[in-house]
């Protein structure tokens, strides 16, 4: 039955979908390309200059910060009004990565990551399940990482944040069973994007560099976050995510998870072979 109303329903709203994160990189690459599949895109961005750019480029913009649940609900309600009430796909997106050894991270700075990368994702995705719900079918579709199922030293707060995400997913997948509903998490590895700019920002906010012990490997870590182009091998441009974001949405059944870059799907494969410190000292030779 569920499918049956799916099918015949879908047709209204099954192109509408609402992304975080749409100021650039991958956000802005999946709206601006799903856009041109004539999908009905909302693109939502943290700033208002931001916004504006993306309305003057002809999109369906709002603003809508991740830490702030009244910039949630009040971008939420604005779309909703306009979509009249049905919403076929959400994207989750926007995100940051704060970099840092696990020991220098405070109570504040580790909120914060999960603030924008857990907290406001599950708050909007909780709204929008209300929706999907209602009608019968829907799409969502987690911007995870490799670093969902890999843990990499500096990283830590990252980390986490997709270990979550993949955690929640996972159960809500289970959950949704025959509810019409289908949730797909995306695992890109190195994508080019402005993610190590806000990443060197973060970084030299919030940890304490000078005073670290690991002030040495700080000083690597800037090097890398500093450079420009792609900084490690097999980076691959957004469309990259794009291609996979569209097979999940558009897909009659699909997939859990999809693998983005030849790291992603080596690692992939490594942690189901080796053992844990196996893989260990595997990654610390890289």
């Amino acid at each position: 039955m569920k499918n049956a109303l799916e099918k015949n329903t879908a047709s209204e709203a099954r192109r509408t979908i609402l992304i975080t994160g749409c100021s650039s990189g991958i956000g802005y690459c999946v709206a601006q390309r799903l856009k041109n599949q004539d999908y009905r895109v909302f693109a939502t961005a943290r700033k208002i200059d931001d916004v504006k750019k993306l309305r003057n480029e002809g999109f369906e913009a709002f603003q809508l910060d991740l830490t702030d649940s009244r910039s949630i609900q009040t971008a939420f309600a604005e779309i909703m009004q306009l979509s009249g009430g049905q919403l076929y796909a959400l994207f989750n997106n926007g995100a940051y990565g704060q970099t840092g050894a696990v020991e220098d991270l405070d109570r504040e700075t580790l909120r914060l990551q999960f603030e924008t990368n857990v907290f406001g994702w599950q708050e909007l995705t909780k709204l929008t399940l209300k929706v999907m719900r209602q009608q019968g079918y829907g799409r969502i579709v987690q911007n995870s990482s490799i670093l969902g199922f890999l843990g990499l030293s500096y990283r830590g707060a990252y980390c986490a944040s997709k270990y979550a995400i993949e955690g929640l997913s996972d159960a809500l997948r289970l959950e949704l069973k025959d509810s019409g509903i289908h949730i797909s998490l995306i695992e890109p590895g190195p994508i080019e994007s402005n993610f190590r700019a806000n990443c060197l920002a973060h970084f030299e906010n919030n940890i304490d560099i000078k005073n670290s012990v690991h002030q040495s490997e700080y000083s690597k870590q800037l090097a890398r976050l500093k450079k420009k182009g792609a900084a490690v091998p097999f980076t691959l441009p957004a469309e990259a995510v794009y291609a996979k974001v569209w097979k999940a949405l558009e897909a009659k059944k699909p997939k859990p998870r999809y693998y983005v870059t030849f790291p992603t799907y080596l690692f992939g494969y490594l942690k189901r072979i080796l053992s844990s410190r196996a893989l260990d000292y595997l990654i610390s030779k890289i």
